[in-house]
C-alpha cells in the first residue's frame, strides 16, 4: 500500500484547488464574526393617543376604558420592540411637554422628534388609535428621525367590527408584521 509521500502523481494535483476555496470561506467567516453587532436604535415610544372621528365624539369623551386600552396598546408595543433587540427603549416618563401631556403628539407636526432628541433618542414613535365609529378603528404608528424630524416609517392597520379592547391586538400586529419584519 502506498504512503502519502508516494502519492505525488496526478491524484494529488487537485488538492490546492479544493483547499483554496475552503481557506477563503474560512477567512470570510472569521472576518464576519469579528464585525461588531449593530447597535440598537434608541427609540422613544410615546404613549398611544386616541383620535376620535366618530359621530359620538362630541357627546362621549374618552373614558377610563379608552385610557386603559391605550395604555395596554402602548405596553404591548414597547414589550415587542424591546424584546426584538433591534431597539433600545428610551424612557419617556419624565417628559414635561404640553402636547405629550395632552395626548396630542400626533397633531404637533413632528414635535415628538424634538422631544425625543432631548432624551438622546435616535428615533421617536407615536402610536395613534383612530376611532372612525364605535366599531371601526385604525391603529397607526409614525416613526421619525430625531435629527431631521423626517418620517422614516408610517404603518396602519384597520380593525372592523371590533371594540376598543382590540386596540392592543392591532398594535401587536403592526409591530410584529410591519416594524419588526422590515430589514434594518
Amino acid at each position: 500500500m502506498p504512503t502519502i509521500w508516494q502519492l505525488q502523481g496526478p491524484s494529488m494535483r487537485g488538492i490546492p484547488f479544493v483547499l483554496f476555496p475552503v481557506a477563503v470561506l474560512l477567512g470570510v467567516a472569521v472576518a464576519v464574526a469579528d464585525e461588531p453587532a449593530p447597535q440598537p436604535i434608541k427609540l422613544a415610544v410615546f404613549p398611544f393617543e386616541l383620535e376620535d372621528f366618530s359621530a359620538a365624539a362630541a357627546y362621549i369623551p374618552p373614558d377610563d376604558i379608552d385610557r386603559e386600552q391605550l395604555r395596554l396598546s402602548t405596553e404591548e408595543a414597547r414589550r415587542l420592540i424591546a424584546a426584538s433587540g433591534r431597539y433600545q427603549l428610551v424612557d419617556v416618563g419624565a417628559v414635561n411637554d404640553e402636547a405629550a401631556k395632552a395626548g396630542k403628539l400626533h397633531l404637533c407636526e413632528g414635535c415628538d422628534a424634538r422631544i425625543a432628541a432631548g432624551l438622546h433618542a435616535d428615533q421617536s414613535m407615536v402610536g395613534i388609535v383612530t376611532r372612525i365609529s364605535r366599531t371601526d378603528y385604525a391603529v397607526t404608528y409614525k416613526i421619525r428621525d430625531v435629527k431631521s424630524g423626517a418620517l422614516v416609517d408610517v404603518e396602519q392597520t384597520d380593525l372592523r367590527a371590533g371594540a376598543n379592547s382590540a386596540w392592543s391586538r392591532g398594535a401587536r400586529w403592526l409591530i410584529q408584521r410591519r416594524l419588526l419584519e422590515q430589514s434594518n
